[in-house]
């Protein structure tokens, strides 16, 4: 497990008390455009008035991404209705075999409503500086049995499309639903 990050842990500059690591004001992780697994071009300005949790990863990791992505759909869960108010985006680190075909079934798996992101192998390389995603293919014993290092840990924004927060892998979902919550009466006030 890998994680980037800058910031402290249950600090923030906004007088709000998160359990993840508060990144307000980072010069990093600011935005992407990239298509999803329906093919619309996305940008985090398509989910304004939405708190927006995106993580990297890739659909056939064996343990990291799955238990991120059900951390993520049991959050919203833990929201209730609020849940509607979060947006949950997976960007594959592993852009030669996740097809949008495999992204939305991968995705499906989780919550219907969270959306799976594609960079090209070319735009991966800047994408992943600019979010400073680590990420790094290790050979397996075929060509295609592969897998993909990366980074393990989640960016959260606020309604707003701000970068607030980093939550690190497996943080638990009760902690990434309560900063959700925060961030969404942060938005009301």
């Amino acid at each position: 497990m890998l994680t980037a990050c800058d910031g402290k842990e249950g600090g923030t500059g906004s007088g709000a008390s998160f359990n993840g690591v508060d990144i307000t004001g980072a010069d990093y992780a600011l935005d992407f455009k990239l298509p999803d697994h329906n093919g619309q071009v996305r940008t985090l300005a398509d989910f304004r008035g939405k708190v927006v949790v995106v993580f990297f990863g890739y659909t056939q990791c064996p343990d990291v991404c799955p238990t991120s992505l059900s951390e993520l759909a049991a959050a919203k869960e833990l929201l209730g209705p609020d849940g509607e108010n979060m947006q949950g985006l997976f960007v594959s680190v592993d852009p030669a075999r996740d097809t949008p075909e495999i992204m939305k079934a991968y995705m499906g798996n989780f919550d219907p409503a969270f959306l799976a992101l594609h960079a090209t192998a070319e735009e991966l390389p800047e994408l992943t500086k600019q979010f400073r995603i680590y990420y790094k293919k290790v050979a397996g014993p075929t060509p295609t049995s592969y897998t993909m290092d990366h980074s393990a840990g989640s960016y959260v924004y606020d309604t707003e499309g701000r970068i607030r927060l980093y939550h690190r892998y497996a943080s638990g979902p009760d902690k990434l639903a309560a900063d959700v919550k925060a961030l969404l009466a942060e938005a009301s006030q």
